[in-house]
């Protein structure tokens, strides 16, 4: 199986590219490939600590918690984003990496497919 990099580049509240693109890495990782997810935008709102699910609301947690226990799949938060929009290296779930856009483009370079998801 081969390596897929997705990028989410998510935009404003009502947006559902970081649903959508959490599903299709879900697949993926099912199918057996392995994935790097990079969020980006509002979409590092996923990596911040103290979230609550509600009903009939999207809440991901739980799906990137089960994907990452496959060892199949890491999901990093953009720095200068998630800064910017007030949640710390403290502020970050457990599972979480931060970097800067190089690893984007480092696992971009290394992937068999990358997928470019949002920036709408």
């Amino acid at each position: 199986m081969g390596k897929l990099t997705i990028g989410c580049f998510s935009s404003l509240v009502g947006s559902l590219s970081l649903d959508f693109a959490v599903k299709l890495a879900n697949t993926a990782i099912k199918k057996g490939h392995t994935v790097d997810f990079w969020v980006s935008g509002n979409a590092t709102m996923l990596s911040k600590k103290g979230q609550r699910a509600f009903k009939d609301y999207s809440a991901l947690m739980k799906i990137v918690q089960e994907m990452t226990a496959t060892g199949k799949f890491q999901i990093t938060a953009c720095e200068a984003c998630a800064e910017a929009r007030g949640y710390h290296k403290e502020d970050t779930l457990e599972g979480f990496k931060r970097h800067s856009m190089d690893w984007y483009l480092a696992s971009s370079f290394s992937a068999d497919r990358v997928l470019h998801i949002g920036g709408d």
